[in-house]
């Protein structure tokens, strides 16, 4: 089994409804996201996954995320934008992209802030 990973950046705020304490208000995060896919063969130049190709969806998939207040996105309207939330919903966008009959997305990890985030692993 072959893994490949990269990791991205974007900046955005959120607010967690419910939670007793700061992070009730609207506050920002750089938040970094590692994404890592596997595969079982590599292609005939060595090669599991193109990083370019990996790096162009989830980047497309981030851009959406970048400089927005995820609180008010219609995939937050019935959940907090919590870490966790962000891993799965990032992991199962990037999927629907990725995954086909060698290329699988494995698990993808979000941090809000250094040393602090969240992994939402293949399932």
């Amino acid at each position: 089994m072959f893994e490949i990973d990269i990791t991205r950046d974007f900046s955005a705020a959120h607010r967690l409804k419910g939670y007793q304490g700061d992070c009730s208000n609207l506050h920002g995060h750089n938040w970094t996201v590692m994404a890592v896919v596997q595969a079982d063969e590599l292609d005939e130049i060595g090669i599991a996954l193109d990083f370019k190709k990996l790096k162009k969806s989830l980047d497309a998939i981030l851009d959406e995320f970048d400089h927005a207040n995820l609180s008010d996105l219609d995939y937050f309207q019935h959940q907090n934008p919590t870490s966790e939330i962000l891993a799965k919903t990032i992991f199962e966008k990037l999927a629907d992209q990725m995954d086909d009959d060698r290329i699988s997305v494995a698990r993808v990890r979000v941090c809000e802030s250094p040393g602090s985030g969240a992994t939402y692993i293949k399932g």
